[in-house]
């Protein structure tokens, strides 16, 4: 599969790479007799043995090497309008005595396959849903008319000819993708797990990333006694004013022709900004990222055109805008407020596959925008309408869009109290070169955790004292942990070290008490293994690697984790955060 068609459905291969494994007794019941188990509002489609050690998705690749299982298939309907697929997965001989939920990307609409592979490859009784989206006639990609671009795109993402409306008209629909089909997906995959196993599973885990990411804040801060350790990458988590920066980002680049950035352009500006910022802010100083690009500071201004230079060797004064604009975030016109924090310098490519800015300005509307079909119908699609994705007006109309979808969608509840009297666990990470979510809300977020604890931070900078013995940090990290990765783009992938294991480490905290400190990252040769490029330390935020000075700088040992000093964080207005 893909790079970038992985990430958007998860991008968990490189968090589970090992976890003990234990020999499960004997199943209590044939898999073939749970097909007549009965749950409320819930159908059982199918339940079969497969002892092949391959599995094919629909329309997909083989997926191999894989441990006999238990294949179950359901339906869940908990309203009249609602149709939640999910698949449940059970090892027959070497499960771990765990379970995994899983979470997708985009707008869902289908199973994630190789989520469910990788789970029962470590032991785990896995699951996974289609998000309730599936049936909606919705682009799992776009969900909106942007998919009916034909380009590369469609042939990475898949048929794109769906219609525009998505969502639009169906309201319980809307709450299953926003909260109900995990919730639901957990709550059954479990009764099927312990039907099948003869009793419950002994700790419950929940790993996503992107739209996963999402799925995993929404459960701890709804539904907190159901599981034990959560894992959110790259959270979508506000979910409605991340779409609003992808509109704005279209906007930003087509507002006339002159301001498209040329192919070749974004690579032009990575490399002038490496050359100003990198080895500044921990790292080496032959990194070709950021260790933390906050301390960057960076202006396009350096690249305008002078004398006889022209494009693409220099930018234009309105390339230069689209890219300080790039930066600046998602801003109300009228008031200045911020509505989403803008993009890091460092996460510059060329790549469209990454989803930026080279991404945005490939297609006919704004990518994800089929949320905002969901409020303003079929019209929005239209550029005669009276809103639509080319004059969207980030004064009037954000408050619209809030009121009919935000309080389902929108993962912002920092109150996590009852997650931790569970005695819950949250680890979270976030690519720093992220260029599809600002990798600054991820901070954001953990920062108000901390400021639920004592004083909060102001500006968006870290509180006064952060380093060296806060107490309101450290209660924090008793129960959630930051880790931000260097050069990560979308959940994998990028220049710097992106893969890694994160589940092993919550497992371990979760089941041993011992808090992770550090993760072992590494970026392997064109991104693929087994060949290692590099290793290097990801560190408990707010600390970051180090180089000693001495020694290989693509080897970790030669890295150390060090308290950084404060850095404002780009932080929304209070009503658009946190």
């Amino acid at each position: 599969m893909k790079r970038h068609r992985h990430l958007l459905v998860g991008a968990t291969t490189a968090l589970f790479a090992c976890v003990a494994l234990g020999t499960s007794p004997a199943m209590a019941t044939a898999c073939t007799n749970l097909r007549s188990l009965q749950f409320q509002h819930t159908v059982i489609n199918s339940a079969d043995d497969n002892t092949t050690g391959t599995f094919v998705p629909p329309g997909g690749s083989a997926i191999t090497g894989l441990p006999a299982f238990c294949r179950v298939t359901a339906t869940l309907i908990p309203s009249s309008d609602s149709a939640i697929k999910i698949e449940v997965w059970l090892p027959e001989t070497k499960w771990n005595g765990r379970f995994l939920g899983t979470g997708g990307g985009g707008f869902q609409g289908l199973i994630t396959y190789n989520e469910l592979a990788i789970g029962i490859q470590a032991g785990f009784a896995s699951t996974n849903s289609d998000l309730g989206t599936g049936s909606s006639g919705c682009n799992p990609l776009f969900c909106g008319s942007a998919g009916n671009m034909g380009n590369q795109l469609a042939a990475e993402f898949g048929d794109p000819t769906a219609p525009s409306t998505g969502l639009f008209g169906h309201p319980e629909r809307i709450k299953d993708f926003g909260y109900r089909a995990i919730h639901l997906m957990t709550e059954r995959g479990k009764e099927i797990a312990s039907a099948f196993y003869g009793h419950r599973s002994q700790r419950a885990y929940f790993a996503g990333c992107s739209t996963g990411g999402q799925n995993a804040l929404m459960e701890a801060q709804r539904f907190p006694n159901d599981y034990d350790g959560i894992l959110a990458g790259a959270p979508a988590f506000n979910r409605t004013h991340l779409h609003m920066a992808g509109l704005y980002g279209w906007q930003n680049a087509h507002a006339s022709p002159g301001r498209l950035i040329q192919p070749g352009q974004m690579t032009l500006i990575n490399q002038a900004v490496l050359k100003q910022c990198v080895g500044q802010d921990g790292g080496a100083k032959t990194d070709q990222f950021l260790t933390d690009p906050r301390d960057c500071h960076f202006d396009p201004k350096v690249l305008l055109c002078t004398g006889g230079n022209a494009p693409p060797a220099c930018l234009t004064s309105d390339q230069v805008t689209t890219m300080q604009r790039y930066y600046a975030g998602t801003l109300d016109p009228v008031n200045g407020q911020l509505v989403n924090p803008g993009s890091e310098r460092g996460n510059e490519t060329d790549d469209i596959l990454a989803l930026g800015l080279a991404f945005q300005e490939q297609l006919p509307e704004p990518a994800f925008d089929g949320l905002f079909y969901w409020v303003f119908g079929p019209s929005f699609g239209y550029p005669g309408s009276t809103t639509n994705f080319a004059n969207f007006d980030f004064h009037r109309d954000i408050d619209k869009v809030d009121d009919q979808l935000a309080a389902v969608l929108n993962a912002t509840s920092t109150d996590l109290g009852d997650f931790r009297a569970h005695g819950g666990k949250l680890l979270m990470y976030h690519g720093w070169a992220d260029p599809l979510i600002p990798s600054q809300s991820s901070i954001n977020y953990f920062l108000a955790l901390v400021g639920n604890e004592g004083p909060g931070s102001q500006q968006g900078a870290q509180p006064v004292g952060f380093f060296g013995g806060n107490p309101a940090l450290q209660r924090t990290q008793s129960y959630a942990r930051l880790f931000m990765v260097p050069g990560m783009y979308h959940c994998s992938g990028g220049p710097g070290p992106n893969s890694f294991d994160a589940l092993m480490p919550l497992v371990k905290w979760v089941e041993g008490g011992t808090a992770p400190e550090t993760i072992l990252a590494t970026k392997y040769v064109a991104d693929t293994p087994p060949a290692v490029q590099m290793t290097r330390p990801l560190c408990v935020f707010p600390k970051v690697a180090k180089y000693n000075g001495s020694g290989d700088t693509n080897n970790a040992a030669n890295f150390t984790c060090v308290a950084d000093e404060t850095d404002f964080n780009q932080k929304p207005a209070p009503k658009y955060g946190p």
